[in-house]
């Protein structure tokens, strides 16, 4: 192994370590600069609201890490560039990008306009691209470096009142694998990971425009976006992984979608719309495709149903432990079968 190659695998630990995140602001970005922060990571926070992107540099130094602030719109490449200059010029070489901001609408496709299907897709697929092309111009000459993909259940399996963000996270894990493949030809130090998440309580569905008569809500079973964080930022520590599945919600739809994907279109026909929507009419009238929601206001990490929410996830501690548990219960087996063979004797 190449001396870059190694050095580039020594990815344990994120204590002084220059992280970009993009989407910090808010959400599940907001909970992954905290466990940066957490780390001693050096955090370089990329977002549109100047508020809720200073909130959250307070959020880092307050955790332990170094926060600053890049204002930049990740669906304009040059914007995202210039962005990631100023991060090694102030801050030092990237070792680890995640891209996190997205953005989207709720509607039944044929009520989303060619412009906002246009914006969703600039963001929350370009967005990734532009995010994983800068990181990769500025890592391969020195041969290391990780980039983390937050992707989604939905990247696998569309649902209803959701196409564009379903088609936008698709796109971005058919990109991944023809990136990964391609450092892989390479031989490259530098590892491109994803990240499957399931229903996250976020301000998205305070924020995301929303065309439908009730307020949208995350599909049932919810997680808070700490759990969301904690895979992402294992991810970051150990990027050699083609994938990681974040929830037990997660790991069914991708597990259902294989075995039986007619199946599931009839039954997300049949109950996928009530599913997404609260009894309440629209709570806000918010929507931050176009501009960011938090100029004036910091959102935080988490949005309205803190109440329904899930704070842990075992599936997560097994997924990051797999390892260890395959060899556990294989040496379980083996045991079994020993003890059954001299019973047979």
């Amino acid at each position: 192994m190449r001396p870059q190659q190694e050095e580039s695998r020594r990815t344990d630990g994120l204590r002084d370590k220059v992280v970009v995140v993009t989407g910090a602001s808010g959400g599940v970005g907001r909970a992954v600069v905290r466990r940066l922060g957490e780390k001693g990571a050096k955090v370089a926070l990329i977002a549109r609201g100047t508020t809720g992107l200073g909130a959250a540099a307070v959020d880092v130094g307050a955790a332990g890490g170094t926060g600053q602030v890049y204002e930049a719109d990740v669906a304009d490449y040059e914007q995202l560039r210039k962005a990631a200059e100023r991060v090694e010029a102030e801050m030092g070489p990237i070792d680890v990008w995640i891209n996190v901001a997205f953005s989207s609408v709720f509607a039944r496709f044929t009520d989303i306009s060619p412009e906002e299907y246009e914006r969703t897709t600039a963001v929350t697929y370009l967005g990734y691209v532009w995010g994983t092309r800068v990181a990769l111009d500025l890592m391969r000459p020195r041969g290391r470096g990780a980039i983390v993909q937050t992707g989604s259940a939905l990247s696998q399996r569309g649902i209803p009142l959701q196409s564009a963000y379903c088609g936008a996270k698709h796109a971005v894990k058919g990109f991944t694998e023809s990136v990964r493949t391609e450092l892989l030809a390479e031989r490259s130090g530098i590892h491109i990971t994803l990240v499957q998440l399931p229903a996250v309580n976020t301000p998205q569905f305070d924020w995301v425009l929303n065309k439908l008569r009730r307020h949208p809500q995350p599909v049932p079973p919810i997680y808070q976006p700490e759990v969301a964080a904690d895979g992402i930022v294992h991810a970051a520590e150990h990027p050699e992984r083609k994938e990681y599945w974040v929830g037990i919600t997660t790991a069914a739809t991708l597990l259902a979608q294989r075995v039986a994907p007619a199946l599931l279109d009839r039954y997300l026909a049949r109950t996928g719309v009530d599913a997404q929507q609260t009894t309440e009419q629209p709570r806000t009238g918010v929507a931050n495709l176009w501009q960011p929601a938090d100029e004036s206001a910091d959102y935080g990490a988490h949005g309205g149903f803190d109440h329904r929410s899930h704070g842990r996830s075992p599936q997560l501690w097994l997924s990051q432990h797999r390892r260890p548990v395959l060899l556990t219960l294989a040496a379980g087996a083996l045991a079994g079968a020993l003890t059954a063979l001299r019973r047979a004797r």
